[in-house]
Parts: C-alpha cells; structure tokens; sequence
C-alpha cells in the first residue's frame, strides 16, 4: 500500500488510492505463499477499536449470495450505528470508472490509447510549454506520465478552511503542470491525481458531455448502480450514510468533514457509492460485460510498481493470501477510506471505514486485510 500522511499536517490527504497487484508469478510461487485469510469479523472490529476509525463495513460476494457486517458507528455524536447500504465518497475508486469510460472510447476508435495527449488538449499544453514528449493516454492511466500530482501543491487546511468552495480542474491542474516532471514519461512509476484529472477533460473533450454524464450514461444506469453518482459541486451525500470524520493531529478530537464540495477531486476521486455498488461495478468490470476483450486486457496489462503490486490501467492487481489474484482500486477523500477488489470467478468485496486522513497505518493494512479476507471468505 501507498502509504500517505495520516494526518492534516501532510499535503497528500485527499485521493491517494492504494496500490494492489503484483506482477505475474509462476503458480509454484503463488501457491507456496497460500495461507488461511483472517476472519473478516476479526478484522472489522479491530477497524473500529485499536485502529481508531469511528465505524466500518464491507460487503463479500460470492456464488453463495453476499455477507454484510458492520461495525462502530456512522455518527460519534448520536451513536447511530452504521448501516450495511449506507453509501459514501470512495475517493480514488472513481478512477477505475473514468477509465473504464477512456477504453470505452478507445473501443469505439474515438481515443487512441498511445496518442499523445496534445491531440485532445492542446490548449492545455500550449498553455504549459514543458516536456510533453511521451505523454500519452495510456500513461495518464497508469501512472506512467511522470506528471506531479497537484495534490503536493494544494494544502488540505486551505480545503478545510473553505471545505464548500467549487474549484475548476483546470486550475487544479495548472496547480501541477509548471512543475518539473517527476522521471520521463514512460520511465518511471508514480502515482498522480493529475493524470486522471486530464483523463476526465480527455473525455469531455471526445464526447462534448461533463465526464461524469458519460459515466452515468454508460456505466451507471446500464448497470442499475442505484446508489452511485457524480456529485460535481454538490456538497451533500444522498441517502443513508455515516459521517465522514478527520483528526486533525495524533491526539486531536475527530473533526466532521461530511459536507465538502468534491470538485476538489473532480475525475481523481469524487465519486459517491455503496458497498453493494461497488461489487457490482467490480464485478462487470472484471468480467467483462464493461469492455471489449482487447479493451480489457489493455485495462490489465500492470507493471509492478513494488511491494508485490502491479499497475494497469485505473485497476490494479494483488496476490490473495488464499490463492489467485484480484483486480481493484482503493481511496482516501476527506472523511472516508474505500476500497474493492474482485476475482475473475465472480468473488467481490469493499470496504469503507469513515475516518481520513488522521487514521493509522493499521487502519490501512486493515481495509486491505478486510478486501482480501472478504475474497477468500467468498470462495467457500
């Protein structure tokens, strides 16, 4: 996992998702790493005491139908406890959407994949003369462009301080774009909420639609995906769900972050799901009802990118303690921490703890243990 600050002091607190994925392994080596996945209750409970989040829960899904637990509370004040269809923000979960929106496109000859990216934005990069060399699509979606993240620009207290403020994707990008490159494109790995933020203008640009009416028109409702939108300035999360809290410091009181305009993540990570969503999403996507086969192996050609994880293109990969591999994505987004991995045989689990940043890095290792528990629990 992509470890980031914990806390408000840390620049790189809104979308930053986790990596998944390892890159391909003989069998004999997946196998000898098989061992039995933690309880997933086991693992719920210690979300919601010893790693500080206020409430949490997840989803599994698998052939024998879907387990939901919760645990903790969705509102510190009243005590409510969380509820198993509440929804809310999934931060960088929303990248796998945008993406999945691109190869779409690509499929109908629309986008080229290894076009450079001044053929659909070349007023961005007129208006920002650096190297541009190499800066495809493709590298946009995996994180391969080398362009820094705008996120190490823009302070989360400044967000905070005016938590309902629109804020424009180009600013956000220009935020980024006249800085020096992080490696040449196509030679490094780094992960950067820029690439997805030019993704979603790549997209309006193509259709002539906001990218998010494009995510409704072609994922949302062909899937039923009754829970799930794209806010744009809408501060507010419809529905059921729990309040989104940060902490501000180590020892500091939990600070409600419920209400923020997420346009300050834009096509990085402003969506808003639910568990059950989120599987199903997952599990069109990886089973290919989503995209064409050659889109979908584009989407999971991944580079590993360290620590026994891969990159593809908006989805990732990781090796399951149980046996096999999943495809998925996570993310952070004031006041909720996300994340979801599926299984090409049909397994699907997501999390969602409300408290970041100012969790622990054991709130981190445990979403992650809960996807893969969730997975391996599923294949009974």
């Amino acid at each position: 996992m992509n470890k980031h600050k914990r806390t408000l002091s840390g620049a790189l607190a809104l979308a930053v998702a986790f990596g998944v994925a390892a890159g391909m392994q003989s069998a004999g080596t997946a196998a000898a790493s098989e061992r039995p996945a933690e309880p997933l209750p086991g693992i719920l409970h210690r979300l919601t005491t010893v790693d500080g989040a206020p409430g949490a829960l997840v989803e599994a899904r698998g052939r024998n139908g879907a387990t939901v637990l919760t645990s903790g509370v969705a509102d510190v004040v009243s005590g409510e406890p969380v509820r198993g269809d509440s929804r809310f923000r999934i931060g960088s979960m929303t990248k796998p959407f945008v993406a999945t929106v691109v190869l779409q496109l690509v499929g109908e000859h629309r986008i080229a994949l290894d076009a450079p990216v001044e053929r659909y934005l070349p007023d961005v990069v007129r208006d920002h003369p650096g190297d541009w060399r190499g800066v495809t699509v493709r590298r946009l979606l995996q994180h391969t462009s080398g362009l820094p993240d705008y996120l190490d620009f823009l302070s989360p207290q400044d967000i905070l301080t005016d938590p309902l403020a629109h804020r424009e994707a180009r600013d956000l990008v220009d935020l980024a774009l006249d800085r020096p490159r992080t490696f040449r494109p196509g030679h490094g790995w780094d992960y950067s909420n820029t690439n997805y933020l030019l993704a979603g203008m790549v997209i309006e640009k193509v259709t002539g639609r906001p990218y998010g009416e494009e995510i409704r028109r072609r994922i949302i409702q062909p899937l039923g995906l009754t829970a799930t939108i794209v806010p744009g300035d809408d501060p507010a999360i419809p529905g059921a769900h729990p309040r989104g809290y940060v902490r501000p410091g180590k020892d500091a009181p939990l600070m409600d972050a419920t209400a923020v305009n997420p346009s300050v993540a834009g096509a990085s990570g402003e969506m808003i799901s639910s568990a059950s969503d989120l599987n199903r999403f997952l599990d069109a996507l990886v089973g290919g009802r989503l995209l064409e086969p050659a889109q979908l192996r584009e989407m999971m050609k991944a580079r590993p990118v360290g620590d026994g994880r891969a990159y593809g293109l908006g989805l990732e990969r990781r090796w399951l303690p149980c046996g096999g591999s999943y495809w998925g994505h996570g993310g952070d987004i004031f006041g909720f921490q996300t994340a979801g991995g599926a299984t090409v045989d049909g397994r699907q689990t997501s999390v969602m703890a409300n408290l970041d940043p100012g969790g622990t890095d054991a709130q981190d290792d445990d979403i992650q243990n809960a996807v893969e528990a969730g997975l391996c629990a599923a294949r009974k």
